[in-house]
């Protein structure tokens, strides 16, 4: 076998079902793009249609293969029929990614119960749900699989700014690893990938001159990542060839950002 062959039986996800929740924004978006790549059949998930046919272009371009399920990730219900459609249309599921969430830089105690609720629905309800309803089906299948939780840096130290976002994050990295010890026996690993700053739609209106002036001080690499360079980490938890031996990983993508202090 030679390298490239080699490479290619690694990473490749051909014949997988990939359903990535909150696929249709930016960053989840990319690594939906990125599971296609590897030749997954990728289901994105999220509200907005419009959004969604935007990146279905962008992996038919590439030869991937893409459809769109519009589903309200805070609703098992919704969630329970989207498995089910899943399973109708492609037979099967092999990689979930639970991506869906919203910021919020409303100062602490001006925080209304309203906006915190909503943050902790999105943020956190959304991944306990998905894991319930895909982690149960796949840990019945008896095949094993991979789930792969959106954390977060503020999860790992808190950032200021960004209270009920960095709780909710932090409840989702707390509960990927006890999924992953409660389901190791079966195979389904589950880990959280742990992207630094990326600009993105959630936090565009929290990054003020000073802010982004203060992150690029504390990142060794000296600027803010880029969607794309979240799809190695992606296929490396996605693939069981890969990352068998891997689960209750917190795989960071942060341009040293955690390895700075003074």
């Amino acid at each position: 076998m030679n390298p490239s062959d080699y490479l290619s039986a690694l990473f490749s996800l051909q014949g997988k079902v990939a359903v990535v929740i909150g696929g249709t924004g930016e960053l989840c978006g990319a690594m939906a793009e990125g599971l296609a790549g590897a030749g997954a059949e990728v289901v994105l998930v999220g509200r907005s249609e419009e959004k969604a046919k935007a990146r279905l272009e962008r992996i038919a371009a590439i030869g991937g293969k893409a459809w769109f399920v519009p589903a309200e990730a805070s609703s098992k219900a919704e969630l329970e029929a989207l498995l089910a459609t899943v399973l109708q249309r492609s037979g099967r599921v092999d990689v979930v990614v639970n991506g869906a969430g919203i910021n919020s830089a409303t100062p602490y105690v001006e925080i209304g119960e309203e906006e915190f609720d909503r943050i902790v629905r999105v943020n956190m309800k959304s991944v306990f749900l998905g894991c319930q309803v895909f982690g149960q089906y796949l840990c019945d299948r008896g095949e094993g699989g991979s789930i792969i939780n959106l954390g977060s840096m503020s999860a790992v130290v808190p950032l200021s700014r960004v209270f009920t976002y960095s709780a909710t994050k932090a409840a989702v990295h707390n509960l990927s690893l006890n999924l992953a010890r409660e389901w190791a026996p079966k195979r389904v690993r589950v880990n959280v990938l742990v992207p630094g700053f990326f600009p993105a739609e959630q936090n565009r209106k929290i990054l003020s001159p000073e802010r982004v002036a203060s992150i690029l001080g504390h990142t060794p690499m000296k600027r803010f990542g880029e969607a794309k360079e979240l799809i190695g980490a992606t296929l490396l938890l996605a693939s069981d060839a890969a990352s068998g031996f891997i689960t209750g990983e917190e795989l960071i993508v942060d341009g040293g950002y955690h390895a700075m202090t003074i």
